[in-house]
């Protein structure tokens, strides 16, 4: 076989399957001993980690306007010239976003595979997969899974109700142990659940027995990836700073090609688990990233060791950047699911509550000049303080009407802090800025 095969895994809406499918899809073709790569369109840091542990390696995120389409078109070269297959999840449903997972298929010609949950249709199966297939000219299409299935009789109906053109690549039935579970930000993470692999090794059975799983790499139409030229070198303007970086459950929320990004700058990257009571390590700069605290709010609040730290930290005026749920770490008080209060780190004045609804989601740029850091936004929490913004992100402009205004970013001595995840290759400019280093 030369060169890699490549999908696209997507589907009509969220919750139809797409992570399960992908997951175990790179867990069956990894076993077989094929070299995976994995990816996940849009900004995410969830899924990911079910690709990851699905696939064996590490997983970026491709998104045509935070990462841009250069971006994005390094990182599926890097993939093709590494991999035997490049599976691509795709975000909410096909053609939902601006830009979509069906853009991004549609710009490096990777074939979509639907996923449709047919739990509760049969003849309609087929005009989903008719739509989805026929909507946009010139879509690359795969084919078609059914997911949830109830039992042969209905995967007979469902397979005959798509016509020849639609690609049946098979089901998968109706199952509780290949399911993923799911909380208020989304999946659960791997290593939370005791029995990950094994839920993906049984997804990765059943999909053996299709079409789409009995199916030879080497049988795969050939993908042509896109020719780039090497990318720069990155500039060298985090040279020999130190940087702490948060890493446990609750400061979870971190992409693997922002902590590249670091070490290319020339910084060296120290990760300590404030959950485990970690001593804050000696740094140069700080880096709280998202995560979940709200779930880790007690032991979070008796660290107050490292509240003392951090404290004198910024009293020395070193760099502090707090994402999101690093953010939340760091006000007066947090109030849970349950509605109970937790006296956190108190070095940012005021409250978060987390909510029941969400509170933020979509892609955001924090701008300066006429450099901008491109990322995005997603919680249910707010946080109500008597701190005046420095300054606010703004949303895409494809999608400002439906985003409405952007997120504060607050600045507080040498502690930036904000709901925003940004994607440090947008900006190694405003990056090195963060963390103290030498705007270039």
């Amino acid at each position: 076989m030369t060169g890699a095969a490549a999908v696209l895994v997507a589907a009509p809406a969220s919750g139809q399957g797409k992570t399960t499918v992908a997951s175990a899809l790179a867990r069956l073709h990894a076993r077989r001993g094929a070299r995976v790569c994995a990816f996940k369109c849009g900004p995410d840091f969830l899924d990911p980690r079910w690709l990851a542990l699905g696939s064996g390696a590490a997983v970026d995120s491709l998104d045509l306007w935070i990462n841009g389409e250069a971006d994005c078109a390094r990182r599926l070269a890097r993939a093709a010239q590494d991999a035997d297959l490049v599976i691509v999840e795709g975000v909410m449903g096909l053609f939902d976003g601006q830009p979509s997972a069906a853009d991004l298929a549609q710009r490096f010609a990777l074939p979509v595979l639907a996923v449709i949950d047919a739990s509760a249709m049969a003849g309609t199966f087929g005009a989903v997969a008719h739509g989805l297939r026929t909507w946009r000219e010139r879509l690359p299409w795969a084919g078609v899974l059914a997911n949830r299935v109830a039992g042969e009789r209905h995967a007979s109906m469902l397979r005959d109700a798509v016509g020849a053109d639609a690609g049946w690549l098979g089901h998968l039935p109706r199952s509780d142990e290949v399911r993923l579970p799911e909380r208020h930000l989304g999946l659960t993470m791997p290593a939370e659940q005791s029995d990950a692999l094994q839920r993906l090794d049984a997804a990765a059975d059943l999909l053996a027995t299709t079409p789409l799983g009995q199916r030879a790499l080497g049988d795969w139409p050939r993908w042509t990836a896109p020719v780039v030229p090497p990318a720069a070198p990155a500039a060298r303007t985090l040279e020999g700073r130190r940087i702490a970086v948060a890493c446990d459950p609750a400061f979870a929320f971190i992409y693997p090609a922002n902590i590249e990004l670091l070490r290319a700058m020339g910084a060296e990257i120290i990760f300590f688990s404030p959950l485990a009571g970690d001593a804050l390590p000696a740094c140069d700069a700080l880096w709280l990233p998202g995560g979940y605290p709200e779930l880790h709010a007690e032991p979070l609040a008796a660290h107050t060791k490292l509240r003392r730290q951090i404290h004198e930290h910024l009293q020395a005026g070193r760099p502090l950047w707090a994402e999101c749920g690093g953010m939340m770490a760091l006000a007066d008080t947090l109030i849970d699911a349950q509605g109970r209060a937790h006296a956190m780190w108190g070095l940012l004045p005021g409250t978060v509550t987390l909510g029941r609804t969400l509170a933020a989601l979509g892609p955001q740029q924090w701008r300066v000049g006429s450099d901008g850091l491109r990322g995005h936004t997603f919680h249910w929490s707010r946080f109500e303080t008597p701190l005046s913004p420095a300054t606010w992100t703004e949303a895409s402009p494809a999608t400002a009407a439906a985003a409405g205004e952007g997120e504060p970013l607050y600045h507080q001595g040498s502690l930036r802090a904000g709901w925003f995840h940004p994607w440090f290759a947008s900006s190694p400019a405003l990056t090195a800025m963060l963390f103290g280093g030498n705007r270039q």
